[in-house]
C-alpha cells in the first residue's frame, strides 16, 4: 500500500443493495475502503463471497473485517472460548474470500484477573486462530483492536506485544477507543506522535506501513467509550490525529466508525488532503 485510505464500517448508509453494492457505492462516493461487519453475524456465505471479491477488484477497493462482538478469549467457559476462536478464524476466511487483507477483534475481558494471566491465555487463542488462518491465507492480518473500555483487554502496549509474539499478528489502532480507554487522554498532536513512535519502536516501519485504523466521534465516561458520535459532534481531536498520520506517512486504511459513516469519512479524506 502506498497511502492512506479512507472509507466506512460497513456499506455507506446510501447504499440500496448488498455488500456488492456497498463496494460499488463506496467507489462513487469517492472513497477508498470498506469494512466488512460481522459483529452481529457472519453474513457473507462462501457462495456470495467470489461476487464481492469481484466488485473489490473492479473498483480497487481495499477490503478489511470486523469480527463479531460476542468473544472472549478469556472465557472460562471452554465452549465460548472454542467458540471465540472459531468465530474469528470464519471471519477471517471469508473475508479472504472477499478478497480482503485484514480482520479486527475485539479479544476478550480481563474479569478482575491478572492482566498478564489474561494476556497469556489470549496470546494462546490469537495463536490458534493464526494457524487456523494460514491454511487458507497467510498474508491476511489479524488485528486484536484497542478497545474502549478499561475492563476490555486491548491497550496499545498488550497489542504491540501479541504482534510481536505472533506472526501475521498486527495491532488494529482505534485511536478514538484509545482516546475514551484513558477518560480523554490521548487527545494531542503530540500525543498521537507518541501513539505512532512506539508502534514503529515496537513493530518496525512495515507497521505504519501497513495500519487498520478507525477513527469516529465517541463519547465516554469513567469506565470508558459510551457510544460513537459524529466528528463535529465529539470532543476528539481527529484534524490533529490526521496531520501526525500526514506527518509520519502512515499507509494503510482509515475505517469511520461515526454513525455518519461515509460523510464523516469524506469529511476525514478532504481533511487530509489538504494538509
Amino acid at each position: 500500500m502506498d497511502s492512506l485510505l479512507f472509507g466506512t464500517a460497513g456499506k455507506p448508509i446510501s447504499t440500496k443493495g448488498d455488500t456488492v453494492e456497498g463496494v460499488n457505492n463506496v467507489r462513487r462516493l469517492g472513497l477508498d475502503c470498506m469494512e466488512l461487519e460481522f459483529v452481529h453475524s457472519i453474513n457473507i456465505t462462501k457462495e456470495k463471497a467470489p461476487l464481492v471479491n469481484e466488485a473489490v477488484k473492479k473498483n480497487n477497493i481495499m477490503l478489511s473485517c470486523h469480527a463479531p462482538f460476542y468473544i472472549n478469549l478469556n472465557s472460562e467457559d471452554k465452549k465460548k472460548y472454542h467458540a471465540s476462536i472459531s468465530y474469528i478464524t470464519k471471519s477471517a476466511k471469508i473475508t479472504s474470500l472477499c478478497g480482503g487483507w485484514s480482520i479486527c477483534f475485539h479479544a476478550g475481558f480481563y474479569q478482575k484477573q491478572d492482566p498478564e494471566k489474561v494476556y497469556q491465555k489470549i496470546r494462546e487463542g490469537v495463536k490458534e486462530i493464526v494457524k487456523g488462518v494460514k491454511e487458507v491465507d497467510d498474508k491476511i492480518w489479524i488485528r486484536p483492536e484497542i478497545s474502549g473500555k478499561k475492563y476490555q483487554f486491548g491497550d496499545l502496549n498488550e497489542l504491540i506485544k501479541l504482534s510481536q509474539d505472533i506472526d501475521q499478528v498486527m495491532p488494529c489502532v482505534d485511536f478514538s477507543h484509545l482516546y475514551a480507554r484513558t477518560n480523554g487522554k490521548n487527545n494531542t498532536k503530540q500525543e498521537f506522535s507518541q501513539i505512532l513512535e512506539d508502534i514503529e519502536k515496537g513493530l518496525g516501519k512495515v507497521a505504519l506501513n501497513n495500519m487498520h485504523i478507525h477513527i469516529s466521534g465517541i463519547e465516554y465516561g469513567e469506565k470508558g467509550e459510551k457510544h460513537h458520535l459524529i466528528l463535529k459532534e465529539s470532543k476528539f481531536n481527529y484534524r490533529d490525529l490526521l496531520k501526525t498520520l500526514k506527518e509520519f506517512k502512515v499507509k494503510g486504511v482509515v475505517i469511520c466508525e461515526s454513525p455518519n459513516i461515509e460523510k464523516d469519512a469524506l469529511l476525514m479524506k478532504k481533511i487530509y488532503n489538504k494538509f
